[in-house]
């Protein structure tokens, strides 16, 4: 018998915690650590400095920081290293690496997979369309970036030639822990229910302490989060996951907490498409085992599409806001008065100068009870976007220069000046055959042989639609109730489409919750973002749905003039949603399993 896999998950985007390293290596009997660095805005930062510096284009904190404080103790405990850090130039973090370990007298493996990085060949796709909007594909003058998503193969391979540490560029996030558990289970290609399990539980460690109690509905029972605990898998040759964190760390692991993770930005359960294969999270159950560990069972997989994603970023302009504070009676109405004049006189230099209006404004006000003339404490933004920068600087200057004929109330923090206009980096996202996607695996300088699995490009084999039992409607007292006294829940975003997991805290009030919860009554709640349809997915292992808010993150990460341009909040507005569910029912809000 193979014994269980330990992986640690140590990093979720650039700029997570360094200490992580050092808490899970406390840990026992680690074998892989696993970094997950890029996120589509990520990689358009790493462009722009490749640009600047050909060596730069990789997560360079990973090596100088991460890797230096602990790869010696890495190599003593022999804990294998995968991670993403390489960005757009995984060859120059490989190479960086490879001289912080000479320096250090060790002697690690350095394997490095590269073609993931499609920039050289944009032309070959400038008759393609936006995979999600139909749009056409950007000027090739105009692209920062085109990377494909990768999967395991490439990374299944450097272990299997004896690497101790790997490094990619656009991999799936998820895959580094797949690679792991094909390496070490021996998982073919072909096994497609033990690849989403292994899928799963890369995405729960992908985004680091958010399985333990970070961003979690019931916050307050992750206790000190400056001392949270990083997620740990364990996983079973049969694809059973345990996932728990360090002892003596704060944070919770309970059946809520990791539930939200597993929803957290995807789309159909049902079909989670990865290139190594196509999972259905929808029957994955989840138990609590012992205090700060669940059991994870149940995902299936299918068959891959034969299909990489390829996100590539372009330059569309330029944007920038301020944000300002007022109080007093009838702020709302003095932030818009506020707003109004300063966008009224940067449209009249635009006029002067003959050049064309802003592209989009947007004007967001946060705080205080909206409809009251009493007094109240807000905040608001205005911002803008605009195809000139020179234009975004004159809004940035008359809205500042309009401070002192503002209505009463106006301040702001002053820490450094007025803001500067900054690129607009849009996504635009394609699919391409997998096997027209070159990559190569290199460990210290010598090649390994990489000969990808064969696929066939095709849409993913459709699943039935489920929904659970009707609600009853013949009850004698109903009693309403806002969502978080029945849900757990959480959101995040995938371009310009945002995602709300809900969990019900009990099974019986999920058809309560579902049927209150309708594509025109979501379509309400959320009418200030919502320009696209609304889609509904059922999980009836874990109670739970999964809601898809298409077009409603205003195009999206930096591309969008939005406060909250990645839908986090989108859940905090859901939750105080009221719901009524039949009295009987209702027990007071305590954490239970799902």
């Amino acid at each position: 018998m193979t014994h269980s896999l330990r992986i640690g998950g140590a990093s979720g985007f650039w700029g997570d915690a360094a200490h992580a390293t050092q808490q899970l290596l406390r840990a026992p009997q680690i074998d892989f650590l696993v970094y997950d660095y890029l996120a589509e805005i990520t990689m358009s930062i790493m462009a722009r400095a490749r640009l600047k510096d050909p060596e730069k284009g990789y997560a360079v904190d990973f090596v100088s920081e991460v890797m230096a404080q602990n790869l010696s103790k890495i190599a003593e405990r022999g804990v294998k290293v995968l991670s993403n850090a390489g960005g757009v130039n995984p060859k120059a973090c490989a190479d960086a690496l490879r001289g912080k370990s000479a320096e250090l007298r060790l002697n690690l493996k350095i394997a490095v997979v590269e073609g993931d990085d499609l920039l050289p060949h944009a032309a070959e796709f400038a008759d393609r369309t936006e995979m999600f909007s139909g749009a056409p594909m950007p000027p090739i003058e105009k692209i920062a970036s085109v990377n494909a998503y990768i999967g395991a193969g490439p990374i299944l391979a450097a272990l299997r030639a004896g690497a101790d540490i790997v490094i990619t560029g656009r991999c799936v996030d998820s895959a580094l822990t797949l690679a792991a558990c094909m390496s070490h289970f021996g998982w073919r290609h072909e096994d497609h229910d033990f690849l989403a399990a292994g899928s799963l539980a890369g995405h729960l460690l992908e985004c680091g302490p958010q399985a333990t109690g970070g961003n979690f509905t019931d916050w307050k029972l992750a206790g000190d989060i400056a001392k949270i605990g990083y997620p740990i898998a364990e996983i079973s040759d049969d694809g059973k996951i345990a996932l728990t964190k360090p002892k003596g760390t704060t944070g919770c692991v309970t059946p809520a907490s990791v539930c939200e993770q597993m929803l957290y930005e995807i789309g159909d359960p049902r079909a989670y498409v990865l290139p190594d294969v196509v999972c259905d999270f929808s029957d994955v159950r989840i138990e609590q085992s012992t205090p700060d560990q669940v059991i994870v069972s149940g995902a299936k997989g299918r068959a891959p599409t034969g299909q990489l994603k390829v996100s590539a970023t372009w330059a569309d302009g330029y944007r920038a806001g301020m944000t300002f504070l007022i109080n007093g009676r009838d702020a709302r109405q003095k932030s818009d008065a506020f707003a109004q004049a300063g966008l009224d006189r940067a449209r009249a230099v635009l006029h002067r100068m003959g050049a064309p209006d802003y592209r989009e404004v947007s004007v967001e006000a946060f705080g205080g009870r909206p409809g009251t003339s009493e007094y109240e404490e807000i905040s608001f933004k205005a911002a803008v976007k605009h195809d000139d920068p020179r234009a975004v600087g004159v809004f940035l200057r008359e809205i500042t220069g309009a401070a002192l004929a503002a209505p009463p109330g106006l301040h702001i923090f002053t820490g450094g000046g007025r803001p500067k206009p900054s690129p607009v980096v849009a996504l635009f996202s394609f699919l391409v055959p997998a096997d027209t996607v070159n990559l190569r695996v290199t460990m210290d300088g010598e090649s390994i042989a990489y000969t990808p699995p064969k696929t066939y490009p095709q849409e993913p084999v459709p699943v039935g639609i489920k929904a659970p039992e009707p609600a009853n409607e013949s009850v004698d007292k109903w009693v309403t109730h806002p969502l978080e006294d029945l849900a757990w829940a959480r959101s995040g975003d995938k371009g310009d489409i945002a995602n709300i997991g809900v969990i019900a805290r009990h099974a019986a009030y999920l058809p309560y919750i579902w049927a209150a919860l309708t594509e025109a009554s979501l379509a309400d709640v959320f009418s200030d973002s919502l320009c696209g349809r609304v889609d509904r997915f059922y999980l009836p292992g874990t109670h739970s749905m999964n809601i898809l808010l298409n077009n409603a993150l205003g195009g999206g990460g930096i591309a969008s003039l939005r406060n909250d341009a990645q839908g986090k909040s989108f859940s905090q507005i859901l939750l105080a949603t009221p719901i009524k569910i039949p009295a009987e029912l209702f027990v007071h809000p305590e954490q239970g399993g799902v």
